[in-house]
């Protein structure tokens, strides 16, 4: 399917030419003629990306912009002004706004920002961040989880949040890091200040230091233009850097080099720009493998790793599952216009027998697609993925998310079931390592301690 671009602009001729320009390169385009007729388009029909002027009648692109972030905040915004304007163009990208272009502008620079812009877009739409926007444009509710360690992670933003050291989000794809950052930044006292966030996996390696750091004009072929960098317009604010070990090592010392002195050059610039900013960096990789091999520098490592924050997998945490299944089931009923009254529980069981690769957001667009083919108002195992539906309680977190399910027989039914099924997991992991219980939770895939725990429970012993 097509990426499907708005176009807001008060002039015709600038519409119709961009929207040709756009449906040429395989793009679905919608237009509008100000910020009122394409707001009412977005809630009506959607969009991957905003392409808007700023200057317009009834509602200009800045006020289009904050209500975009506030709505749809998944959705990036580019916004297009009159050379001389630049400053308006600064305050849209504090704002929210994913990045701009002066006029006039060379078509091909920005089918290539509109082409970023889709990929940042379909990987915020694969990203889960829980909870509807708050009043005021807040792009952050409280995270969804009921668990010990979810309840941890709670209290470490708590305390951490108002904080300028630098925290690093470690955890699966899908487990909601970019979640935790804003959460950090709403909760602080720069909730009102800049929160700019980068992919830094989608940015092409000789990119990387321009949108880090901005450029001066003529700093490189199609630079015609200065732009700030994300630091700056970071400035009192926050910035994300999500996917940090995706940067290349060669710019790894110059990131080291911002982060310590606070300060920067732009590409092709010789003035030094100081800044503000509390930095929030994200991975799914594992650093301390990448410093092994070469791929990510280790000073740059400690300086990022003042305040660690480990996000678990859903497969850890299965107690939540109910949680997050109501969540989105009331989400979808609401985005799709759907009366999903209630999941069953062999639907709920199988869910929480599944071992989650994708975490919770997997978890998502398994739900969304279910309940947008859902025919009646209640959904069973029948209606799950054929994955899903063959799936069977694989390993401990699968008893604590029946803790979570609605009273009955068959909880305690399938209990028992799930018990009897880790019992013997167990006994046969021991057997197969020698009764070493380190290698044995790493075979089935759970926690020391968990298995430990587990073992007490049902009467086994291993040894170190």
């Amino acid at each position: 399917m097509a990426d499907r671009v708005l176009v807001v602009d008060d002039e015709q001729s600038l519409r119709k030419v961009l929207a040709a320009t756009l449906q040429r390169e395989g793009y679905e385009v919608q237009v509008a003629v100000d910020g009122e007729e394409a707001l009412a388009a977005l809630d009506r029909d959607g969009a991957d990306v905003v392409v808007t002027d700023l200057v317009m009648p009834k509602m200009d692109g800045l006020s289009l912009l904050r209500k975009v972030v506030a709505r749809h905040p998944d959705i990036p915004v580019i916004v297009v002004t009159a050379h001389g304007r630049v400053d308006s163009a600064v305050e849209a990208m504090k704002a929210g706004a994913f990045d701009f272009v002066t006029k006039p502008f060379e078509t091909a620079d920005l089918k290539a920002i509109i082409a970023k812009a889709a990929r940042q877009s379909d990987l915020n739409a694969r990203n889960v961040v829980p909870g509807e926007p708050e009043p005021a444009g807040r792009r952050y509710t409280e995270i969804i989880g009921r668990g010990q360690r979810m309840i941890e992670l709670q209290q470490i933003i708590a305390k951490v949040a108002d904080a300028p050291s630098t925290v690093l989000i470690q955890g699966e794809s899908g487990t909601g890091k970019e979640l935790v950052a804003t959460a950090l930044h709403e909760k602080s006292s720069r909730r009102e200040r800049p929160f700019i966030k980068i992919n830094c996996a989608a940015i092409p390696r000789e990119l990387v230091e321009a949108e880090l750091f901005g450029f001066e004009k003529g700093a490189f072929t199609g630079a015609v233009q200065s732009k700030p960098g994300r630091f700056e317009l970071a400035d009192q604010g926050t910035l994300f850097l999500d996917e940090i070990g995706e940067i290349p090592v060669e710019m790894q010392v110059k990131l080291l080099r911002a982060i310590q002195e606070s300060e920067f050059e732009r590409v092709g610039g010789v003035k030094t720009t100081k800044v503000e900013v509390r930095l929030i960096a994200a991975t799914s990789r594992d650093l301390t493998r990448e410093i092994a091999a070469g791929r990510f520098r280790e000073d740059l490592f400690y300086r990022l790793n003042v305040v660690p924050i480990f996000l678990p997998a859903l497969r850890e945490r299965r107690d939540d599952i109910p949680l997050l299944v109501e969540h989105f089931r009331q989400k979808y009923n609401a985005r799709l216009k759907k009366n999903v009254e209630k999941i069953e529980d062999d639907a709920l069981l199988s869910l929480a027998a599944y071992s989650w690769p994708g975490n919770i957001r997997e978890l998502e667009n398994v739900l969304e697609r279910t309940i947008l083919f859902a025919e009646g108002t209640t959904i069973s195992k029948a209606d799950l993925p054929a994955a899903l539906r063959q799936s069977a309680p694989p390993d401990t977190a699968a008893g604590a998310f029946l803790a979570g399910s609605p009273p009955g027989p068959l909880k305690e039914i399938v209990k028992e079931q799930v018990q009897a099924i880790e019992r013997d997991l167990i006994a046969r992991g021991l057997e197969v390592t020698g009764n070493n219980v380190t290698r044995t939770a790493k075979l089935l895939k759970i926690s020391r301690k968990s298995l430990q725990m587990k073992m007490k429970e049902f009467g086994l012993r291993g040894e170190e």
